[in-house]
């Protein structure tokens, strides 16, 4: 197995499936009208769906961290957009955005821009024809300002 940034190629690839199961279990909860919070999405999800047990502890951290920090991470992505709403961003978008911030933020182990260059995949492969551009742009303005003002210190 080829080694990148200290994860094996199965283990970049059990990554990317997380942040896709993070992807629907937040559209599920903001969406589909689930009652609860994000990480009861989550239980639900894992009730109802097979999911990987290699994946699992990743998609929890994604939706833990995504729960806990929500307004922080709007906030920063309301800063980032040009003549726009984050509300009125597609849902699938909005989801996109808030798992790159949270990778960019608060998670060490993944570089800012392989999470940026993972959500334009998911952009890619769910959102809208305009999407990847979108999303890219977004996370790329909220990285450099974060970079710059160093505004939440990586843990």
């Amino acid at each position: 197995m080829t080694e990148i940034a200290g994860l094996s190629h199965t283990q970049r690839i059990d990554r990317t499936r997380a942040r896709a199961w993070v992807l629907q279990i937040h559209y599920r909860w903001e969406c589909v009208g689930f009652d609860g919070s994000l990480e009861d999405a989550l239980n639900d999800t894992t009730a109802t769906r097979l999911i990987s047990p290699r994946r699992l502890p990743y998609i929890r951290t994604l939706v833990t961290l995504i729960e806990n920090h929500l307004q922080e991470i709007d906030a920063h992505l309301r800063s980032a957009l040009d003549n726009w709403h984050l509300e009125r961003v597609s849902s699938v978008d909005r989801a996109i955005l808030r798992i790159g911030a949270v990778e960019i933020f608060y998670l060490d182990g993944v570089p800012p821009k392989v999470s940026i260059q993972e959500a334009i995949h998911l952009a890619e492969a769910y959102g809208g024809g305009d999407s990847p551009r979108f999303v890219n742009g977004v996370l790329d303005a909220v990285f450099k300002y974060q970079t710059k003002h160093q505004l939440i210190p990586r843990t």
